[in-house]
């Protein structure tokens, strides 16, 4: 419906309304990494959510999934990435691709990116939708991320899109030197930390109050 009523107006109102996002939802809260700003702007949040999610798409909230999943909301996206200071030359772990969306951002932003998800309907939709807008520095599993991906390990940065009782001991175990590991801890109160791991180990710092669902292994 909202499609048809704007007709050839379509494409340029959603691409109006993500250029005002990036100004309204994530430049004006902080984000400054100017790579992380373009990936942003040229990443179609709404080709990752369902039709009647479209006319949402661009707004400051998480949306619904199958399976009890979301889409992250923009401004977490763009902090995550950014929070992995990526420069283009990494190799990157996802914890749990989703919808695909953070995915796509990752794509622009690092060499490679490797990608896990439990739900095997959600990795194959979001792979023939990253296949379809062109992502092909992507690598798909699926399974239990909670337990990283040791035989590509280690990785420059990974991401975690679902919430860990605790910050899990094997991610943080396949880092490389200087990597970053940014990830939403806790249950009914969460927090976005960074660890970083240096030559004196883990540093780690808490970043903001966050809501994921939660980060779900085989053995649950």
């Amino acid at each position: 419906m909202f499609k048809e009523l704007l007709g050839k107006r379509y494409d340029a109102y959603l691409d109006f309304i993500r250029q005002q996002m990036i100004k309204d939802q994530i430049e004006a809260r902080g984000v400054k990494d100017p790579r992380v700003l373009a990936a942003m702007r040229k990443v179609c949040r709404h080709c990752f959510v369902t039709e009647d999610m479209v006319s949402r798409a661009y707004e400051d909230y998480p949306l619904p999934l199958a399976r009890g999943q979301t889409i992250s909301q923009p401004y977490i996206v763009a902090l995550m990435s950014e929070l992995a200071r990526l420069s283009g030359t990494e190799r990157v772990l996802e914890i749990g691709t989703g919808s695909g969306y953070q995915t796509a951002v990752l794509a622009e932003l690092a060499a490679e990116v490797d990608t896990i998800e439990i739900f095997p309907d959600l990795a194959q939709a979001a792979a023939a939708r990253l296949a379809g807008l062109g992502c092909s520095n992507v690598t798909y599993r699926t399974g239990d991320g909670a337990g990283g991906w040791p035989e590509r390990a280690p990785y420059d940065a990974i991401l975690v899109t679902c919430a860990a009782p605790e910050v899990p001991a094997a991610l943080a175990a396949q880092l490389k030197p200087g990597g970053r590991l940014v990830v939403p801890v806790g249950s009914a109160q969460q927090e976005l930390r960074l660890l970083t791991l240096t030559s004196s180990g883990l540093l780690q710092r808490s970043v903001c109050a966050v809501n994921f669902v939660p980060l779900l292994t085989e053995a649950r």
